[in-house]
């Protein structure tokens, strides 16, 4: 790709975003399991990140390489243990996320939330970062639910949903 003021034919590189303030964004993409009116969600436990928290069925950051349709879709078969096609996902919003100032890099994300209400499967929790597996009705979301999906669940429940979601800003 090439740079305006870089010279023709500039590849961005790491050095140049250096050299201009730019950081990496870390890109993570969320499945949020629906049946009516009910989301499916996991309690954390033994992670070091929100544990004891419920959280979004599916989760996870996108590889390199990876398209966030093909990260979702892999998050929710490692996960969940269930298949579901890309054209199932439908996009909820887009969150542009930090922890707050100072901005890190590693702190700067970019959260894709998508839903699905079609998959092949019986959801079950397939990895240790977890110990259960419940549906809740949105009007009745457990306590505590990590703070930047609860966001997105009351946005989703109230119908107030928008493509771009700023948090921590």
């Amino acid at each position: 790709m090439s740079i305006e003021g870089a010279g023709a034919g500039t590849a961005y590189s790491e050095a140049y975003a250096a050299s201009h303030g730019r950081f990496a964004v870390i890109p993570a993409a969320y499945v949020v399991l629906r049946r009516g009116d009910e989301v499916l969600l996991q309690l954390r436990r033994g992670t070091g990140y929100f544990d004891e928290h419920w959280a979004c069925g599916a989760a996870g950051h996108v590889e390199q390489g990876e398209s966030l349709l093909a990260a979702a879709t892999r998050e929710t078969r490692e996960e969940l243990g269930v298949e579901l096609d890309e054209s199932a996902l439908t996009v909820l919003t887009v969150m542009h996320r930090t922890g707050g100032a100072p901005h890190r890099a590693i702190e700067e994300r970019i959260d894709v939330f998508f839903s699905a209400t079609e998959w092949q499967g019986e959801p079950t929790l397939m990895e240790d970062k977890a110990v259960e597996l419940r549906w809740f009705a949105l009007d009745a979301l457990p306590e505590p639910v990590v703070p930047h999906e609860l966001e997105v669940l009351e946005a989703l429940r109230d119908d107030r949903l928008a493509p771009i979601t700023p948090h921590g800003f």
